[in-house]
């Protein structure tokens, strides 16, 4: 089973839900955070850098200038990366933001995998 948090925001390079690490950033950036809200972002923000690969590319396609179809999920097993998303998915919600855990047995076609994440162009009955 994959896991993946997502706002009703609608990511322009996918199509699809955008995610909660990227829709907190756009907060963080705009300048909607408390202090508090704000400082943990940062921490959250580096707790991410270190425990979790950023994935090289984004779809199958090798063509340049393609564009990145993938969507990133967690594995469930992922409990401490979920944990931490559990606690960015409350950070929205106290600024009025909506957020959604989805989850699938399919999410696509995998062009990344780790022991945490995958990284899939969606399927068209993948939920987004």
């Amino acid at each position: 089973m994959y896991i993946r948090f997502v706002v009703h925001e609608i990511d322009p390079d996918s199509g699809c839900r955008l995610g909660v690490l990227h829709a907190l950033g756009y907060l963080r950036d705009d300048g909607k955070l408390l202090p508090w809200e704000h400082d943990r972002s940062d921490q959250i923000r580096g707790w991410f850098n270190t425990h979790l690969e950023r994935p090289a590319s984004f779809n199958r396609s090798s063509r340049p200038h393609r564009i990145e179809k993938a969507l990133s999920w967690f594995r469930d097993s992922a409990t401490k990366h979920i944990a931490m998303m559990r606690e960015v998915a409350a950070i929205l919600e106290s600024r009025g933001v909506a957020v959604d855990v989805i989850s699938t047995d399919r999410p696509g076609y995998i062009t990344y995998e780790d022991d945490y994440q995958i990284a899939a162009e969606p399927f068209t009955d993948t939920p987004t």
